[in-house]
């Protein structure tokens, strides 16, 4: 397999093993829909090993620590379980290569197998998870790894690790695992503390506590800014559109602009592209209004519909480009903006309006990135490119991933 492909399981209940030339501690997080554990009950590893239709073998000699899947035992609220691994005793993966293997439970015939590559300074991976859609389940290639552990992992799928404090702690949320070990006697659930990044690799930064979604409403963004696409604490997986709108500077003559999304995939791989030659990509999930010569007149100019329920799990980054086709600079365009609406109600949730514009033939505007909890960020760019077509944005909107 590779990262964010995926395999129907043909048998109820399926194996993870996860090998490596070192020794590995795997765990398992049962998830519901909006990418979270009910509890601590959802979390299973090796001092807590049963969960609901999930368990955890622990290895020896030459046998890999496991997750074990039982499908038909799953509860119905949850919809996927992730398996995750780190090194015994800590340290990043650098030079390390883990395999997951996922075979059948009860017959040990393979299924699938995924080697992730290029890890660094990652201390903990998210390896794979098995799914379920639309009444099947399946398996898929994920490779996600979190410079700061074990917290990183906990802080996307609403786990708290405690921190050690001289002052007392605020009260935390239910699902919480701790970091010491417990007193003799103590219940089993027990976690470890998770390792420290090495200096040479900083950690990722914890979400900011007051992160911008779209509670209080319409949101204005400014070059650089993100916005989480989340609504009452739920991600957004409606369709929404982009509109895209520009005007001449003032005495210019009309401008012939064209706006593109280009879609990539976890390794920041193009997948596609939808433009004004190709105004429907990955079988009607995203589709363009078609091309504007002019740019004149009121509202957008053009529109690029999402449908983010819709895309392919292979998709997880769009970038939302303008390109001059007929050459003319943007120091030439006056009040280019993106707007993101609700598709449904024609609700302006989030605008971006760009100032100062360059000499140059092509804009990167926007970007949106899936999280590994299932939302979607979106990030005003406000990159000038000299590029006059939406192909030659396909590198710069990777590297502005």
């Amino acid at each position: 397999m590779t990262p964010g492909s995926n395999v129907p399981l043909p048998v109820p209940r399926v194996a993870v093993d996860v090998t490596a030339p070192v020794r590995l501690d795997v765990s398992g997080l049962l998830l519901t829909g909006d990418g979270k554990v009910r509890s601590d009950d959802d979390f299973v590893f090796y001092n807590q090993p049963q969960g609901p239709g999930v368990t955890h073998r622990s290895g020896g000699g030459s046998q890999p620590d496991s997750i074990t899947v039982d499908t038909a035992a799953v509860p119905a609220g949850i919809e996927k379980i992730v398996v995750t691994a780190s090194l015994d005793g800590g340290g990043p993966f650098a030079g390390t290569i883990p395999t997951a293997t996922v075979r059948g439970a009860d017959d040990g015939a393979v299924i699938a197998t995924f080697t992730p590559t290029g890890l660094g300074p990652e201390t903990a991976l998210v390896v794979v998870e098995v799914y379920r859609r639309g009444g099947a389940w399946k398996v898929r290639a994920v490779g996600q790894g979190y410079a700061n552990g074990l917290a990183g992992i906990a802080t996307d799928f609403g786990v708290t690790v405690d921190e050690p404090a001289a002052t007392q702690a605020p009260p935390a949320p239910a699902a919480t695992l701790p970091t010491a070990p417990p007193p003799t006697g103590a219940p089993a659930a027990h976690l470890p503390p998770p390792p420290p990044a090495p200096p040479a690799a900083p950690a990722a930064p914890p979400a900011a506590p007051g992160k911008i979604n779209l509670d209080k409403g319409r949101v204005s963004l400014r070059k650089n800014e993100t916005v989480s696409l989340v609504k009452a604490g739920k991600p957004l997986l409606s369709s929404v559109r982009m509109g895209l709108g520009w005007e001449p500077a003032f005495g210019g003559r009309s401008i012939d602009l064209d706006a593109s999304v280009i879609a990539y995939g976890p390794q920041r791989n193009h997948v596609a592209t939808c433009y004004f030659g190709k105004l429907q990509i990955l079988n009607g999930a995203i589709q363009h209004s078609g091309d504007n010569l002019t740019g004149q007149g009121s509202g957008d100019d053009e529109a690029i519909t999402v449908h983010l329920g819709g895309l392919p799990p292979e998709v997880t980054g769009l970038v939302f480009t303008v390109n001059s086709y007929s050459g003319q600079k943007f120091n030439k365009v006056a009040k280019a903006y993106c707007r993101l609406l609700d598709a449904a109600s024609g609700e302006e949730m989030v605008r971006f309006d760009l100032t100062n514009g360059e000499a140059r033939t092509g804009v990167l505007m926007a970007k949106f990135v899936k999280q590994y909890s299932g939302e979607w960020e979106m990030t005003a760019l406000g990159q000038f490119i000299d590029s006059r077509t939406a192909k030659g944005m396909v590198n710069p909107g990777a590297a502005a991933l």
